[in-house]
Parts: structure tokens; C-alpha cells; sequence
């Protein structure tokens, strides 16, 4: 029986609960000395001068150095203006609070913190860039460039609203978030006899961080190894390795010993980076009737203070602005733009959950001006099942969806009609605790959205029979192992235990993309399924040699793991038997390509009470009906859109990454950022519909980051549906019981 679709606890557990996982800070490296970074605490300033010599004096310090002291090439941005180009240690400038200025080696972290603390340094302040709203005309951060614009994305044409009977506009935050990964940013680095450097990373793709190490230190990938452990938690910030880690293999090389560095949780907060932060204005027009044909998005995006992955997401978001809908008339625009603030990164969806909260709280804006039901609004405006795939008019090639179907199985499950009545009832009554309930139907895009995305896997058959696989994938938490291990053990008929998964070395694996965009299953899944019946084509001769038949008469039992003549299933050869016959063990490898990325979808349904006396937001209900084609571990599936709605939700009710008009960052600590617990969170209720990709031979789409896109819009939606009747058209994320009150205030 075929195990793929079927609810398989994780094969990783075990090692996880008893022993415990293996992560770069367990990684025992043979005389490491220990760093610890000097940060700026100013966030804009000429760094005059770095005063080293009390540090360097102080017990267990080995060296400590500057950007003086560097010869390395700046980190150029990844799309935009290369005046922005960020150095590895501050240089004559610092552009955040928690910029590194200087690294301290030492024996023990306790003796480089000591010694860190005695590094001062001379500053001229210069005025703070904190607002992205007035970064474009403010005090440039770099003397090269000709502004604090990174780059800028005019509208491809002017729509024109004039014929519309109704036309929104709004502006709208996509509020400044952090990913709070449970381990913050980890590595070591040490040197060989034989001159490579070895790096551990807790990143998410060995190969995107050889190549990030190698661009810094300036060395040929054969000269770096890289190898990822256990990593707990990347969400897209850890995507590659941070300018601190990079310098590792520099300093490790000064010192002429292994070196490790560990953050704390306060400058992951500081220097990690920060996602979302768009300023959104939304401009949507159609008919009295319901039907939109016009819709135009600007896109204001705070990159940080060097411009990288920040810059880059306005085109995601602008790929998938028209979401779910059939709307003839879309443009959008955008500017990125350098502020002293630490740098935007990509988080769970990366530009695709911004897009959905554009176009989502615009359709209820639209919904509202037109006194429509925001329900019904949407029916009127789907993208027909019998339309894929299609290209939207922003450029992104959908593969398959049946969007209306979501909606109504999200609406009945969640009993609708009940809740409006309840709703109306509570109004009538003037009751204390309203009731506010909120749609986001989405659809996003996952995998890499070039028009070829492609992994690596390989399969190696050992003499008892088991194999060896390797795959590009890193997880980072998801439960790969077990999902990867599921498509083998399902084509080859053999057990799960009967697999051991190699993963995160590049001396392992030939070559891997990152694991992000929600690609692991749909793409490293299909390299091992081809790779898996690449193994079977392999073994087919030596079966039929045992069988005494010709190859093409010789079929795989995939639910016995046995080859036997066709029509003859009394005798068979198994796996260890093949592997007895051959000379050498068979070794198969596969690059598989999808040729476009698939696009998920779904609808979500939150139901919030809003206290009027406190302002106190309560999530009470969050539906989710959500297609990522064929699911190959539904209870994976599961935990993955569980983490995802989480997320969206905390982000629309508590989440914020706040700084002070000098740019000091007041959420410095979990004190003050709040993370959502348990407490804030109902038990999601969870529907599936299955719509299969044709664009991989298992049909399946990602499923990582759905949650995040169509919660958080969702929540939102409710929270200003319940104060709608009160005359308040748009709360900003997150609806805070200070936000809310004063809404309420404003319209007393």
C-alpha cells in the first residue's frame, strides 16, 4: 500500500526528543577561540575612530580588529544602486544601531565580551533616516549615491479610473516584523592542513552560503566546505550567511586557529534583519455591481540600511498583486528606499503575504464603498477554474486553481451566515464584546520564480539492500527527512528505515538551492522520485539476470520492494539480491527542473471579539482551507499551515519591530517584542482541497508559507469589520488594543 498521502510521523523525532539535535554550537571544532562583535550604538554617524588597545590587553584576548584591519571586498546589493554596497566591518560610516565595527577572538565568550566592552569608539552623529516615508529627500546614507532611493519600479502605464462607478483608495502599512527563530545565527570556521576552509552554517543552503563565503573571502568553491547540522528555524532570514558570518573564515585565518560565533538574542534582533515594512497605497475601481476591472499598487519598501533582499521584494509582491482575481486592468509600482534601520530580509512568503494584504484589504475597502458583501464581492471577481493556466496581467503564469471553491468551503465550515446573524445581534444589543469576522482568499507563488527551478538528489543502493540518499534540500524544521524518505520508500517498496538522508555538506551534495519559497516538496521531491525510478531502470538488468527473463519483462512490486517477471509473482528478487549481483553499487543521480513555479491557494476565515471598553483584540476562530496539489504527508502538511496561520495571525494582532525617531530600536528583547504564545491562538481549523500541479510528476505545490499569506489579512479583515459599523473604514497592522481604542476615539 502506498504510504504517500498518509499521515507519517516524523522519522527525525526520535533523534530530536531523546538525544537532541546536532547544531553548529554542538558542533565540537578543536581549539575554537570564541567572538564577540563590537556594535555601533548609534545609527547614523561618521565613525571617526576604534580604540582596540584596553581590549586587546585584557586576559584570554587573542586579536581584535576593525575595518581597518580588513582587505575584503564590500557585499554588493543585491538589486540596486552598488553605492550601497555593504562592508563586513563598519567603515568610516555606521548606518543601524547593532552595526559591527569591530570583532573581538578570544579564548571564552566571557573573556570576549569583557574585552568587547572595552572597545570604544569616536562618533559624529549625523541625523537619523528611521521614516521611509521621507527617506527619499532625507540625509543621504551613502556620499556616493545620489539618494536613499535603492531602486525604483515605475507603473508600466497610467490606468485610467475615470469610467469606474466606484474607485478605493487607501494607504496601508505592512507592518515591520522579526522572524524570531528559536537558534539565532551560529558558525564557525576552521582551516585545513591542505589550506580549504570548512564552515559550519546555521543558513539555509549550503551551496547559496559557499558561494556568499567565497564572494567575501575571495575563494574558489573548491576551497570552501560547508556543512549545515540540525537549524532550528530560517524562515527566510537566514537564507544566506550574514556579513558576521562571512568574516569568520577571515578571522580564523588571522588567528591561525578555528573560530565560532554565537549571537545574542538581542542582536538578532538588532542585526538579523527585519521583514515586510511596505507602505502600500491601493487604488481599486469596478462597478456598482461588484465587478473590479481597475487596480494599481504602490509600493514604498524600507530595504534597511544596505539594501539587499529588501530592495528585490516589491517584485513579488507586484508579480502577484491582482491574487485570486480576474481584474483586466493591474499595474503597480514601487520604491525601495535605505533608512537607519537594520536590513530588510525575506520572511515566510517573502513579498507574496504583502501582496495578498494589499489586494485583500482593498476588495473589503471596495466591498464596503459599494455596500456589498465582502463575500459576495469575491464570488463576482474569481479567476475561473477552466481558465488555466493563464498569465495575469502583472506576468505571473498560474498553473491551476478553483478559487471559488475554497471560499465556499471556508464560508460553510465556519457557518457564515450564523456569524453575520450573531453579529447583527450583538450590534443590536449594544453588547460589550463585538463580533468582527474577516475573508482573505489568496493564491501566492512558491518555488524560485525563474522559469526553471531545479534540485539535485541521488540514490545509492547498499549490499543489504538499504540506500543512501542525498538531496539538496536543507530542513530547517519542516520534516523533510521524513517527506523526502516517503517518496523513496514509496517507489522502491522498501521501508522508511531502510533510508538514510544525507543533506547540508557541499562535499556531499554536488550542488542544492536554498530550501525557501516553499519548493522542498514539489521540486527535491520530484529529484528523488525520478532519481528512485532511475534506481529501478538500473537494477532492472541485474533483476532479470537472477530471474533468468529479459529485462523488459521484469516489473518492481513497489508495495513488496520485489522485482518479478511479469505474470510470474512467485518468484522474486529483492533489493539486498540485486545488490549481491552487482559489481559496484548502483549510483543514480537526477537534476530535476520544473519548468514554473506552481501557485497554492486558499481562503481563510477569522472571527475576532473586540472588547469596546479595553480595545483588546481576541482571535476566537481562524478557518483555513488551503490547496497545495497533492499533499504527501498531510500531517506535515498539517503542522506546516499550523505554524504559517500563527504567524499571519501575530503579525495582525501584536507583532512589531518599533525604533525611535533616532533610530534606537525600542523591541530589543522578547520583553518587548511580542512574541504570540498559545494564549493569543484558538485551535485552527483546518480543510483541505487538492488541485495537482502539472508541472511535476508528484502534482505538488508548496505549503510553508500559505498560512502566513492569507492569515494575517484575514485577522486584519475582521478586526476592522467588527468597528465597520461604527464608521472606521482601516486599521493598520497590528491592531493593538491601543490602536483600536483609539480608532474607536476618533470616531466618538
Amino acid at each position: 500500500m502506498s504510504i504517500l498521502g498518509n499521515e507519517v510521523r516524523r522519522v527525525e523525532d526520535p533523534r530530536m526528543l531523546t538525544d537532541g539535535g546536532t547544531y553548529v554550537a554542538d558542533i565540537p571544532v578543536e581549539g575554537a577561540a570564541h567572538v564577540v562583535f563590537v556594535r555601533s550604538p548609534i545609527a547614523h554617524a561618521h565613525l571617526l575612530s576604534v580604540e582596540t588597545s584596553e581590549a586587546r590587553s585584557m586576559p584570554g584576548v587573542v586579536e581584535v580588529v576593525t575595518g581597518a584591519d580588513l582587505d575584503l571586498a564590500h557585499r554588493p546589493p543585491m538589486m540596486g544602486d552598488a553605492a550601497m554596497s555593504r562592508p563586513l566591518l563598519a567603515t568610516g560610516k555606521v548606518r543601524f544601531v547593532g552595526e559591527p565595527i569591530a570583532a573581538v577572538v578570544a579564548e571564552t565568550v566571557v573573556q570576549a565580551t569583557d574585552a568587547a566592552e572595552a572597545v570604544w569608539a569616536d562618533y559624529d552623529p549625523l541625523p537619523a533616516v528611521v521614516d521611509a516615508e521621507s527617506a527619499a529627500d532625507g540625509p543621504k546614507l551613502f556620499d556616493d549615491a545620489e539618494s536613499n532611493v535603492a531602486i525604483a519600479f515605475p507603473p508600466v502605464a497610467e490606468l485610467d479610473f475615470s469610467g469606474c462607478d466606484a474607485v478605493v483608495t487607501h494607504r496601508i502599512v505592512n507592518s515591520k516584523i522579526y522572524a524570531s527563530p528559536i537558534e539565532g545565527r551560529v558558525a564557525a570556521a576552521a582551516w585545513a592542513d591542505d589550506g580549504r576552509l570548512t564552515c559550519w552554517s546555521s543558513t539555509q543552503g549550503a551551496h547559496s552560503a559557499q558561494g556568499a563565503i567565497c564572494g567575501a573571502l575571495g575563494l574558489e568553491p573548491s576551497q570552501v566546505r560547508v556543512i549545515i547540522p540540525d537549524v532550528g528555524g530560517g524562515f527566510g532570514t537566514k537564507a544566506a550567511p550574514s556579513a558576521e558570518e562571512c568574516l569568520l573564515g577571515w578571522l580564523a585565518r588571522r588567528v591561525g586557529r578555528p573560530v565560532r560565533w554565537t549571537e545574542t538574542r538581542t542582536e538578532s534582533l538588532q542585526a538579523l534583519g527585519h521583514s515586510r515594512a511596505q507602505f502600500q497605497t491601493v487604488t481599486l475601481g469596478g462597478t456598482a455591481d461588484g465587478r473590479i476591472t481597475h487596480y494599481h499598487l504602490d509600493m514604498l519598501a524600507d530595504a534597511g540600511a544596505y539594501p539587499a533582499v529588501g530592495a528585490l521584494l516589491p517584485t513579488f509582491t507586484g508579480l502577484m498583486a491582482p491574487g485570486n482575481y480576474d481584474i483586466e486592468n493591474v499595474v503597480w509600482s514601487a520604491t525601495a528606499v535605505a533608512t537607519n534601520t537594520a536590513p530588510v530580509q525575506a520572511f515566510r512568503g517573502a513579498g507574496r503575504p504583502e501582496a495578498t494584504a494589499a489586494i485583500e484589504r482593498a476588495v473589503d475597502l471596495f466591498a464596503a464603498e459599494i455596500d456589498m458583501d465582502p463575500a459576495e464581492v469575491r464570488r463576482r471577481n474569481f479567476l475561473a477554474p477552466d481558465a488555466f493556466p493563464l498569465t495575469t496581467p502583472t506576468g505571473a503564469a498560474y498553473d491551476s486553481g478553483d478559487y471559488r471553491s475554497t471560499l465556499e468551503a471556508a464560508l460553510e465550515a465556519a457557518d457564515y451566515d450564523g456569524l453575520r446573524a450573531e453579529q447583527a445581534a450583538r450590534r443590536e444589543r449594544g453588547d460589550r464584546q463585538l463580533l468582527g469576522i474577516g475573508l482573505a482568499s489568496y493564491v501566492e507563488v512558491t518555488s524560485p520564480m525563474g522559469p526553471v527551478c531545479t534540485e539535485t538528489g541521488s540514490l545509492e543502493l547498499r549490499s543489504d539492500g538499504s540506500v543512501l540518499a542525498r538531496t539538496g534540500a536543507t530542513p530547517f524544521g519542516q520534516g523533510h527527512v521524513t517527506t523526502l524518505s516517503m517518496v523513496v520508500a514509496d517507489t522502491l517498496g522498501i521501508d522508511m528505515d531502510q533510508i538514510e538522508m544525507i543533506h547540508g555538506d557541499t562535499d556531499e551534495i554536488p550542488s542544492s538551492d536554498i530550501t525557501g519559497g516553499s519548493r522542498t516538496a514539489q521540486i527535491a521531491g520530484s529529484a528523488l522520485f525520478n532519481a528512485s525510478e532511475k534506481l529501478i531502470e538500473a537494477a532492472r538488468p541485474l533483476a532479470a539476470d537472477l530471474l533468468e527473463a529479459a529485462p523488459a519483462d521484469v516489473v518492481l512490486d513497489s508495495e513488496t520492494g520485489q522485482f518479478h517477471v511479469v505474470g510470474t509473482p512467485a518468484r522474486t528478487a529483492g533489493w539486498a539480491d540485486v545488490a549481491g549481483a552487482a559489481d559496484q553499487p548502483l549510483f543514480v543521480e537526477n537534476d530535476f527542473e520544473q519548468h514554473g513555479p506552481t501557485f497554492p491557494f486558499g481562503t481563510h476565515l477569522a472571527v475576532v471579539e473586540v472588547d469596546t471598553g479595553t480595545g483588546k483584540v481576541r482571535l476566537e476562530r481562524l478557518v483555513a482551507v488551503d490547496d497545495a496539489g497533492t499533499l504527501l504527508n498531510p500531517l506535515l502538511a498539517h503542522g506546516q499551515i499550523h505554524g504559517g496561520l500563527a504567524a499571519g495571525a501575530a503579525q495582525a494582532l501584536i507583532e512589531e519591530v518599533r525604533y525611535d525617531p533616532d533610530g534606537n530600536l525600542l523591541t530589543s528583547n522578547f520583553a518587548d517584542y511580542g512574541v504570540i504564545s498559545t494564549t493569543e491562538l484558538p485551535s485552527f481549523e483546518l480543510f483541505e482541497s487538492v488541485t495537482p500541479t502539472p508541472l511535476n510528476p508528484l502534482g505538488a505545490k508548496g505549503i510553508g508559507e500559505s498560512g502566513t499569506v492569507g492569515a494575517t489579512p484575514a485577522v486584519q479583515n475582521a478586526v476592522v469589520d467588527a468597528l465597520s459599523h461604527l464608521g472606521i473604514r482601516h486599521l493598520d497592522m497590528p491592531t493593538s488594543p491601543e490602536r483600536v481604542w483609539s480608532a474607536m476615539e476618533s470616531v466618538s
